[in-house]
């Protein structure tokens, strides 16, 4: 099982599921603050057409390019669904955010070979270990 950092650093394509309309919350601020250290933001929420400048997709299964980490800021009730879903993507990675814990999601993830990380905050994480990606020519 990777760690936070290890996860940090192999991956750069990051889902986030429940990705806020609103930047002053945490589930706009923390997916800002990962885009402007150079990772790609794929938002998904179903109440929205574009975050952050980029495309907003209602599901995961919706996201038409390889995700590598399913970054959660759901309820954990909903944690389960989700890894259900990321497991069917071929993510890599779920991350739940701070706050959020479920076994069942653990369970899934774990089970299909996801590395799993819950109750930390990855913009934080990243902050931790001065974590940036170099950005392609190309974008």
């Amino acid at each position: 099982m990777a760690s936070p950092k290890q996860i940090l650093q192999r991956y750069s394509v990051i889902a986030v599921v429940g990705i806020s309309r609103y930047a002053h919350k945490e589930a706009g601020h923390a997916p800002a603050e990962m885009q402007a250290a150079g990772y790609r933001i794929i938002p998904v929420n179903p109440h929205a057409d574009v975050l952050l400048g980029e495309r907003v997709y209602r599901t995961l299964e919706d996201i038409p390019e390889p995700v590598e980490i399913v970054n959660v800021f759901r309820p954990p009730g909903d944690a389960p669904e989700v890894a259900s879903q990321a497991v069917a993507i071929g993510a890599k990675v779920l991350w739940l955010q701070l706050g959020i814990t479920s076994e069942e999601a653990r369970k899934i993830a774990e089970g299909a070979g996801l590395d799993y990380v819950e109750d930390r905050c990855i913009a934080v994480e990243r902050s931790r270990h001065g974590l940036t990606k170099k950005r392609s020519a190309s974008l």
